[in-house]
């Protein structure tokens, strides 16, 4: 295979899987403060997007694999009124820290714009390329 295809379809694998991780990123901002419907329950657990490499015979690249859940524990914190609030008056919230969050979709989006410029970068020079022989 040409080695500016294969370059795009690495990229374009790169930029796939920084979109997902991006999108879960997003989920667990949004979800940061989200506590249990039920008294004593468990409150929304953070997700964890991991990768796995995807070699063939002239290429590899990275895909998408499992999106797990993050098994930190909870956070407790002593709030005796809340709805969610277990026999002790202890609520359980998310294990989402925003600050990890938002390193995450830092380095995913420097990630993304990485691949990015690849693509652009093989397509200006099959564009040249082909002027070249048009050229000739």
């Amino acid at each position: 295979m040409d080695p500016l295809v294969s370059s795009i379809r690495i990229a374009g694998a790169g930029i796939a899987a920084q979109s997902a991780r991006l999108r879960t990123v997003s989920e667990n901002v949004a979800n940061a403060d989200v506590t249990s419907q039920t008294p004593g329950g468990d409150p929304y657990r953070r997700k964890v997007v991991n990768f796995e490499a995807n070699v063939d015979d002239a290429t590899a690249s990275v895909r998408l694999g499992e999106i797990t859940q993050d098994q930190r524990p909870f956070r407790l914190e002593f709030e005796p009124g809340h709805p969610a609030a277990n026999a002790a008056g202890y609520v359980k919230h998310s294990n989402v820290d925003v600050n990890v969050e938002l390193a995450d979709m830092r380095e995913a989006n420097r990630s993304y714009l990485a691949n990015l410029q690849m693509v652009k970068q093989a397509r200006e020079a099959i564009s040249a390329t082909l002027e070249l022989l048009r050229n000739t």
